[in-house]
């Protein structure tokens, strides 16, 4: 029992005075080889002659997707894409047809206005002209046969009633210009509601979405990222999707600001399916975005755009389809030289510095950088054939963990 007690406490003792086995300074010696850089990132297939679909109708308005075919099927010219429902426009329509039949009451009933208002002025100006007649001839008796205050309160009749006739003459043309102003009016409402009443029927016309030309139906994402899909209301005018013409294809790449620094058209681009890394296409950047922008509402990181044909008989032989992810690799230098691995590097007030052996320890050595690949970087000076230069400094495992920056996050 006491040796295996001894035992025991040894083998305790050992265990506690074990820990965490450093790890040595990991370092390269650099050489003057033959060398590529690269960076990689992923794109999307597409078509560079895509048939844009918009949402059919006008002015905004509300559709709800009642069918629609998946996203990736191949359509013809003419064939059925998506049929939508439109409840508010029915609804606009009525409403439209209400106003239209509450004009023609109006316009009818300012026509009987009218014509009644000028129908009591034409009765008021015939009685005027039989009395203006009766005046007249008392004005022009003999004063021998009638009273002399007669034919004096005669002649004061007929100048009333001259003036009374100009009044209801002034009246009855202004009733006419007033009339004719308020029909302009009615029937400038009428156009108006009989537009909106063409806009509308012509809206609940547009429920079909149908192919303009034989292509792949691919959907077009919103700014959250969702596509169409039965029962979303869309507006129409809206992008629903566009069709695909497999026989002009490019791939659209989209890098991080900081691993696409230096990218120019012209560079040489190796594709290939994701998951099919042995069925690689080549071809080159044909286009560069001119600034980095950030492609979703939840992420503020910026991408560089860039694009890479793919050749037709690529896709035929490889049978890919539009909205196909891709693997890219593209070429950023190919040359003869020294690099450095991108860990070694250390950037403080705007200068790169790496350590470098000297004797039995290191030393700060400030060098000039050239293209920077995804794990290498081109050196143009500071460095020499020979030189070690420090990778990881060693040491304490748990405290390099520690000291990383991701271990603050």
């Amino acid at each position: 029992m006491m040796i295996q007690r001894a035992v025991l406490i040894a083998s305790v003792l050992v265990l506690a005075a074990c820990g965490p086995i450093p790890l040595p300074v990991a370092t390269e010696t650099l050489a003057e080889t033959d060398f590529m850089l690269s960076t990689r990132g992923e794109g999307e297939l597409r078509s560079t002659k895509p048939t844009l679909l918009n949402v059919p109708g006008s002015n905004w308005s509300s559709r709800r997707v009642e069918w629609m075919l998946a996203e990736g099927s191949v359509v013809a010219e003419g064939d059925l894409l998506a049929r939508f429902a439109s409840p508010d426009g029915k609804l606009q329509l009525a409403q439209a047809m209400i106003e239209l039949q509450r004009n023609a009451l109006s316009r009818a009933a300012k026509e009987g206005e009218l014509e009644t208002a000028i129908g009591r002025l034409d009765v008021d100006l015939a009685q005027v002209a039989v009395q203006l007649g009766i005046a007249r001839r008392y004005s022009d008796a003999d004063l021998s046969t009638l009273a002399r205050a007669q034919i004096l309160d005669a002649l004061e009749d007929a100048r009333y009633l001259e003036a009374r006739q100009k009044v209801l003459a002034w009246h009855r043309d202004q009733s006419g210009v007033r009339g004719g102003a308020e029909m302009a009016v009615i029937d400038a409402q009428r156009a108006t509601y009989d537009l909106n009443a063409q806009q509308r029927q012509g809206d609940l016309d547009a429920l079909e979405l149908r192919a303009p030309n034989a292509g792949i139906l691919l959907l077009t994402s919103n700014w959250s990222g969702d596509k169409p899909m039965v029962g979303t209301t869309l507006y129409a005018g809206t992008e629903f999707g566009s069709l695909s013409d497999t026989s002009a294809m490019e791939v659209e790449i989209d890098l991080p600001q900081m691993e696409a620094q230096g990218l120019q058209t012209g560079m040489r681009v190796s594709l290939n399916p994701l998951g099919r890394s042995k069925q690689t296409i080549a071809t080159e950047l044909s286009w560069v975005a001119s600034a980095a922008t950030v492609k979703g509402r939840y992420n503020p990181m910026r991408y560089l755009s860039m694009r890479a044909p793919v050749p037709a008989d690529a896709v035929t032989r490889l049978g890919l389809v539009p909205g196909q992810r891709m693997a890219a690799r593209i070429e950023l230098l190919r040359a003869r030289g020294l690099s450095v691995a991108n860990v070694a590097v250390q950037q403080r007030d705007g200068r790169n510095y790496v350590q470098v052996r000297r004797g039995s320890g290191f030393e700060d050595r400030e060098l000039e950088l050239g293209t920077r690949g995804t794990a290498r970087t081109q050196v143009l000076s500071g460095l020499s054939a020979g030189d070690e230069v420090m990778l990881s400094p060693g040491g304490d495992p748990l405290a390099l963990v520690r000291d990383t920056p991701e271990a603050g996050l």
